[in-house]
């Protein structure tokens, strides 16, 4: 067999080295790029409750209903109260339907937000498009601002026609908002209210 010049064969130790470490890098590749991927396929099929996006209404309306639950929660740090104004509405689908949700920060403080999502049961998060949403941006509220953000949406009357999804009969949005850094703006506001408060 012919070997290249500089090449020498590997002992056994230094061969598992090798293959360990080729593994361990295949496989940080993999992780890597799993997160995107797996971003990607989720907003395709809405495997995950991923809804869709749409800049337009439904061109079809149908005469079946479809009722659509609005949930509302926080995560842990997030000092802001939140929740639906409207716990559920009853719409024919393909019909264009807007709910707005209320946003409320009790602190003495500016206090920005970006809200995730999702959409259960997950066979109907294909089938459920935004046309607009609060959820597309993050939210920045003064303190002791009320807010209300809407969200515009439809259910796809491709539903109907789906294998697993033509079951379905209720949906239930979820949005939970989480605390982010202020942006730069609001950021030099906030210190410069604590530097004369101080």
């Amino acid at each position: 067999m012919m070997r290249l010049p500089g090449f020498h064969k590997l002992s056994g130790p230094q061969k598992t080295v090798a293959q360990t470490l080729s593994l361990v890098v295949v496989m940080g590749g993999l992780a890597w790029a799993s997160v995107p991927f797996y971003d990607w396929f989720c907003r395709v099929t809405g495997f995950g409750g991923t809804t869709g996006v749409s800049e337009v209404a439904s061109d079809e309306i149908l005469d079946q209903t479809i009722k659509v639950r609005f949930d509302a929660s926080l995560e842990r740090n997030m000092p802001w109260q939140f929740t639906p104004t409207v716990r559920e509405m009853e719409l024919r689908i393909g019909e264009t339907g807007l709910a707005f949700y209320e946003a409320y920060n009790p602190t003495d403080k500016p206090v920005a937000g970006s809200a995730s999502y999702n959409v259960a049961p997950y066979e109907a998060g294909g089938f459920f498009s935004k046309i607009d949403c609060f959820c597309f941006e993050e939210q920045v509220l003064a303190p002791g601002e009320r807010v209300q953000m809407p969200v515009t949406f439809y259910v796809d009357p491709e539903i109907v026609t789906d294998r697993d999804a033509k079951y379905v009969h209720s949906i239930t949005l979820s949005y939970t908002f989480y605390e982010i850094d202020l942006p730069d703006g609001y950021a030099a506001v906030a210190q410069d209210t604590d530097t004369n408060l101080n």
